[in-house]
């Protein structure tokens, strides 16, 4: 996908009826053409929702979060940094993660974070006691769920894994342009936005089956902003609405 493709996609989203767009990863902020898009998102009337695991944020960047539409959402483990450091693999992370996190707080600008229950002995609580402290309000711990990279075997995926609101009032589309109804279920391909329009592959067939796979456990969804996909797009904070 093309910043273009992204544009013209943030066009058909608009058009009918969506209200906020989620920017995940991998890691965002990485990508050159995250500001560009944002904005177009906003002149679009839509809201933005940046999944970030705010290790590197330019001054261009606060700029950006700090526009009116725009909010945050990372992945915290744990207070302990060693710990920390051993489920991202960086040794930075959990100075640079908490010092963005209190920057974030200060300038104003809305975050979300979701503690993943990853290892044992992680103190789950303690690191949203963390959060807190930085002034953090909306914290979500859950489970780790066996998909993804995080999976046991990467061959083997089990939609009862999904939180169960798979395509409920939501979609994810994957670099390449695939459609699916959640950025965890990567498998469940429905088709592409590059070849048939968004408002086509939602109603279309491959849509309407895919959905009939995904298990329920709730008949009401929870609010799209409540339910945004982590920063590594392997965990999946929906889970944390059950």
């Amino acid at each position: 996908m093309t910043p273009e493709n992204w544009e013209h996609v943030i066009d058909q989203a608009a058009a009918i009826g969506v209200s906020m767009v989620q920017f995940i990863g991998g890691e965002p902020t990485l990508s050159p053409a995250l500001p560009r898009l944002v904005r177009y998102a906003l002149s679009a009337d839509l809201k933005a929702y940046v999944y970030s695991n705010l290790v590197h944020v330019t001054p261009d960047l606060w700029e950006l979060f700090g526009q009116p539409g725009v909010s945050l959402g990372t992945s915290w483990y744990s207070a302990d940094a060693d710990t920390h450091a051993k489920i991202t693999g960086s040794r930075a992370s959990h100075a640079r993660t908490a010092a963005n996190i209190a920057e974030a707080v200060t300038r104003g600008i809305f975050v979300r974070a979701a503690i993943v229950e990853v290892t044992e002995g992680q103190d789950t609580e303690r690191a949203a006691e963390f959060l807190r402290r930085a002034g953090v309000t909306d914290i979500r711990i859950r489970p780790q769920q066996d998909l993804g990279r995080a999976a046991r075997d990467e061959n083997t995926q089990d939609a009862a894994q999904l939180c169960g609101r798979c395509g409920m009032n939501r979609a994810a589309i994957m670099a390449d342009g695939r459609l699916t109804p959640c950025v965890v279920g990567r498998w469940l391909d429905c088709g592409n936005v590059k070849i048939t329009p968004l408002a086509g592959i939602l109603a279309g067939p491959a849509w309407q089956r895919t959905l009939a796979t995904v298990p329920r456990r709730d008949p009401e969804p929870c609010a799209p902003d409540t339910c945004p996909p982590a920063s590594d797009g392997d965990d999946c904070p929906p889970a944390s609405c059950q």
